[in-house]
């Protein structure tokens, strides 16, 4: 069996007295330690590096030239950070990742440490860090430590900074996760609107099931599929598919263009729905762009705005919805609430609009190419409704077994 290492990595030319420090910190504490340098000054290898930078650098696509003696730092930077991503994963013995350094080198490392699975440890000390760190971080577990002075040289501050770095990183190797539920492992995605429709599936399943809720808040649809990439889940009961508003209508909880990718990449069971997709969220009512001046909107606090989507927005939701769920191989349902598709989505309520809601499902129906394997159910109820809970779990059950 390969033992585990601790992978260092960062720019030797630069900060090899701190990267040889957090060796031998390391080594003191009894972890093996693998040093990775990844300057792209394109010169002879530094002293004290295990692996080259031209080694990683040689897993770009287009190979080490593309990312060796760049004059654009940042181009080199970028292609660096790529070919990182591309090398990490293939070492079967990355226990854990660790990197210090300024902003390039953040970006740099923890472009490598997100290619990683969810459970590996992986720590980065960084002059950034005590700023706004979802770019580095992404719907990953990746501890991130301020490094209070530059990370330039050793003095009083630096030595104890990545001393708790490197002795954290050798307690999450060394230590063993509590024993935990033995059931297999199951996504789902929650928005406040549609709780009521999310705690009754968790209820009906948690006997036999870990059920995993994700807030559906862009990280949240990222991390859970983020699980679905790393093999940890055995599926997922999507019912607030949310986010896609924020991604096509600009709103503050997009998860991006790669929502639903997983499903497409793994083939795993997968139970969606129309969770939500009435509302795009922003931030305090100023920051509402103007071009939506004049729609309906409701203050749900005071830093996040919910706007109602139109019948066409949701034609082009159906649309894109539709899209992904025919590039899923694996067993998928999607079921349409034609009686609403949150909370405040229901007669009397502020974001109650039947043609809006009719535009949704019409274009789900027209763009899903349907197969035995892939079905879309429409239902006479609404998503919090009991009977709707119950037969996503039916779906489930049915492409589980």
């Amino acid at each position: 069996m390969t033992k585990a290492r601790a992978y260092i990595v960062g720019t030797l030319d630069t900060k090899g007295e701190e990267l040889l420090y957090l060796r031998d910190l390391l080594g003191a504490a009894g972890v093996p330690a693998c040093v990775v340098d990844v300057g792209t000054g394109g010169g002879a290898p530094p002293a004290g590096a295990d692996v080259s930078a031209a080694e990683v650098a040689g897993h770009h696509p287009n190979g080490a030239s593309a990312v060796l003696g760049l004059e654009d730092r940042g181009q080199a930077v970028a292609a660096m950070g790529e070919a990182l991503a591309r090398f990490l994963p293939t070492r079967a013995d990355v226990g854990g990742v660790i990197g210090a350094g300024g902003s390039g080198n953040t970006a740099l490392v923890s472009q490598g440490m997100r290619a990683l699975p969810i459970g590996v440890p992986r720590v980065l000390v960084s002059t950034v860090a005590s700023g706004d760190v979802a770019p580095y971080v992404g719907p990953n577990d990746i501890t991130m430590m301020y490094s209070v002075v530059d990370v330039a040289g050793l003095n009083r501050i630096s030595r104890v900074v990545l001393a708790n770095a490197a002795h954290a990183l050798a307690g999450m190797m060394g230590g063993a996760a509590p024993a935990g539920e033995d059931k297999p492992a199951i996504g789902l995605t929650m928005f406040g609107v549609t709780t009521p429709c999310v705690d009754q599936v968790r209820a009906a399943l948690e006997a036999d099931y870990d059920c995993l809720v994700f807030h559906a808040t862009g990280t949240g649809g990222r991390s859970m599929e983020k699980l679905v990439d790393s093999g940890l889940v055995l599926g997922c009961i999507d019912s607030t598919t949310t986010e896609v508003c924020d991604l096509l209508m600009g709103g503050v909880f997009s998860a991006g263009e790669d929502r639903l990718g997983a499903f497409a990449r793994s083939g795993l069971p997968y139970v969606g729905s129309c969770g939500a997709l009435d509302m795009v969220n922003f931030g305090a009512r100023d920051t509402v762009p103007a071009q939506y001046e004049g729609r309906t909107f409701l203050i749900h606090n005071p830093n996040v705005t919910l706007m109602r989507t139109t019948a066409d927005e949701n034609r082009a939701m159906g649309e894109w919805i539709g899209a992904r769920l025919n590039a899923c191989a694996g067993p998928v349902r999607f079921l349409i609430p034609e009686r609403g598709v949150s909370l405040i989505d229901a007669p009397g309520m502020p974001f109650h609009d039947a043609d809006a809601d009719a535009a949704l499902f019409e274009a789900l129906e027209r763009t899903v190419a349907q197969t035995e394997s892939r079905r879309l159910i429409r239902l006479p109820h609404h998503i919090n409704d009991a009977a709707f809970a119950e037969a996503l779990v039916e779906s489930w059950h049915e492409i589980a077994a």
